[in-house]
């Protein structure tokens, strides 16, 4: 490798490097654009659309200034403050890794919001599938029913079938109101509901006693499903003291000799090894989650 260097020149091997990256690049530019695009604007409309559904109005400026200063903003803070400090090869490295969390921030916390609304809405569907019932027995068409829902129900589910309504108004076709309310809240006890609700409007049958059968098969399920979680909160109680057991004993050893942890702190080799010491932690931690969560 020397000799190959001794003969084109350092000069020489960067040029023949980046003939190769840009020829890679060109071979790849259409996959890597798309991957750009998905990591930017694409991240900023996936936002968008799921504080649509969470009926958080933020306007598409405003989203791309919190974006940006998440990301951006914070990566050159730190990068900055650490440059003033003396340290600006690990300001680079450090500012790098938490823009990228930053940016990535917004999109796990919308996430999380996006399932707490959904679990949400299905604790709610065995009240609002009895309501629909007891409507539908006393004479009432299936819009009438779910305006009893909208206005007796909290949210989320009176929001969402509140679109129903909506939609219904303009001119939108019954049953494809309720195939859009599968697409936004998609779960299987939703999508169980409408396919029964569609089905029944055209080839006929007592959407009483229907709505009844779903309610027992939610009921049942939620019953198991609160059943799996108190067996299962020993493991999540075990892998959140296993995330935590190296954050607590790295403060232990800090207050016991400070001078032995300061380099993982002050040094590129130190900032390396806590990197990977919390990527993996994060791993395992992960990992514990997805073997406790069963889904039913």
């Amino acid at each position: 490798m020397s000799i190959f260097i001794d003969l084109i020149g350092l000069k020489g091997l960067i040029f023949l490097v980046g003939i190769l990256i840009f020829a890679l690049s060109y071979k790849y530019s259409v996959n890597i654009f798309d991957w750009v695009e998905h990591q930017t604007y694409g991240t900023r409309t996936y936002i968008m659309e799921k504080l649509e559904f969470l009926f958080i109005e933020i306007p598409q400026d405003r989203l791309t200034y919190i974006l940006l200063g998440s990301s951006v903003g914070l990566g050159s803070f730190i990068f900055l403050l650490f440059g003033f400090l003396g340290s600006w090869i690990i300001g680079t490295i450090l500012g790098s890794i938490l823009a990228f969390i930053g940016f990535k921030a917004p999109r796990m916390i919308v996430n999380f919001l996006v399932e707490k609304r959904i679990k949400a809405y299905s604790l709610q569907m065995v009240d609002a599938l009895q309501l629909l019932a007891n409507g539908i027995r006393a004479g009432l068409s299936v819009p009438q029913s779910l305006g009893m829902i909208v206005d007796e129900m909290p949210a989320p589910i009176s929001q969402e079938f509140n679109i129903i309504l909506q939609q219904n108004r303009i001119g939108v076709p019954l049953e494809e109101c309720f195939e859009n309310l599968a697409k936004r809240v998609p779960t299987e006890d939703n999508d169980m509901f409408v396919s029964s609700i569609n089905i029944l409007r055209e080839t006929g049958g007592n959407l009483a006693e229907t709505f009844d059968t779903i309610v027992d098969v939610i009921r049942e399920r939620v019953r198991l499903q609160q059943k799996i979680d108190t067996f299962t909160a020993s493991g999540m109680f075990q892998g959140m003291v296993i995330g935590a057991m190296p954050y607590a004993l790295g403060l232990i050893y800090y207050l016991q000799d400070p001078a032995s942890m300061t380099p993982l702190f002050t040094t590129i080799i130190g900032f390396i090894m806590l990197f990977f010491a919390v990527l993996f932690d994060l791993a395992g931690i992960y990992v514990i989650m997805k073997i406790v969560k069963i889904k039913v």
